[in-house]
């Protein structure tokens, strides 16, 4: 009886708007809209109860067979489809406010040389009272409590902005260290970008991995690139073979560009795209490790980014 309830009110809410809200699933979701259009008796409403796997794979002549109708009527069917909202409160998602961000250092190019240089403009100027520096000298030694305090809380001040200082200055060592390593990126992009390791950078500075990673954590450095967080020079690389290697970062990108590029009636599968980079750029990369990066940049396999008309 409980059962049935729920069922009662799942249905009533499932007619609220948007249509296909409080679906069980994708399969569902389509099916409730169809039934709004009064299609429930129709060719699409048969592929998406039936057929819903080959459907996610566009391949429409198996659905043709399986249904026993023409293609054409798949077609038609199949563009009905490709009107309904897979997603119904994706319009109530409201767009992410813009977020700016203020660089906590620089690198920039004077005579021909790289240069880094602390945002001063973007830390507050902290300073300890003068009066209670002051105070804490002149107070005499009573046995209260007062004097003691203050003095403490004077300590406390300076520590931290001698903390804040060092920081600073860690800052601006890691990301000489970044420039050191990735001076070819700063001059000419993101294919010259090298793998890099926290270890790297710790050990050219003198400091604890540990201490690399919290620095450069939602730190942004400004450069002739672009801005960047600096945790972003930071990546894993492909062995070439005689000591060489490529970024993971650097096959991503050209991943990228590779798919924005292609025939989307002939989308690239991740065999085609491994061996264009071999080809052309000589990187050689594992089918796996494509499909593992494309997945990464929320690319989808060549069958489903296939266009149909």
């Amino acid at each position: 009886a409980v059962g049935a309830f729920v069922e009662y009110v799942l249905g009533k809410i499932q007619q609220f708007n948007p249509n296909g809200v409080g679906a069980r699933n994708l399969q569902e979701c389509l099916l409730i809209q169809l039934d709004i259009l009064g299609e429930n008796d129709s060719l699409s409403t048969r592929i998406v109860k039936n057929d819903m796997p080959l459907l996610e794979s566009k391949d429409l002549k198996k659905i043709s067979r399986r249904q026993k109708q023409d293609i054409e009527q798949v077609i038609e069917a199949y563009r009905l489809i490709m009107t309904l909202e897979p997603k119904p409160g994706r319009e109530f998602i409201s767009n992410p406010s813009h977020h700016y961000i203020i660089p906590d250092v620089y690198i920039y190019q004077k005579d021909d040389e790289y240069k880094v240089a602390l945002n001063s403009a973007g830390m507050p100027r902290l300073r300890i009272s003068n009066y209670y520096k002051d105070l804490s000298n002149t107070m005499e030694d009573d046995g209260s409590l007062t004097k003691d305090y203050i003095l403490e809380k004077v300590k406390a001040g300076q520590w931290l902005l001698k903390s804040i200082e060092q920081r600073q200055k860690t800052i601006y060592r890691v990301t000489k260290s970044i420039l050191r390593f990735q001076k070819k990126f700063f001059e000419k992009g993101i294919h010259f970008l090298r793998p890099l390791v926290l270890k790297d950078v710790a050990e050219d500075i003198d400091v604890h991995e540990s201490t690399v990673s919290r620095i450069t954590t939602n730190k942004y450095v400004h450069t002739p690139q672009g801005i960047f967080e600096l945790k972003y020079f930071f990546t894993s690389g492909i062995d070439q073979g005689k000591g060489e290697a490529v970024s993971s970062k650097r096959i991503k990108d050209m991943i990228m560009q590779m798919v924005q590029k292609e025939n989307l009636k002939s989308p690239y599968t991740d065999l085609q795209i491994a061996d264009i980079l071999e080809r052309k750029s000589g990187i050689k990369v594992a089918r796996r490790t494509v499909a593992k990066y494309r997945e990464a940049l929320n690319i989808l396999p060549s069958n489903k980014r296939k266009q149909l008309f």
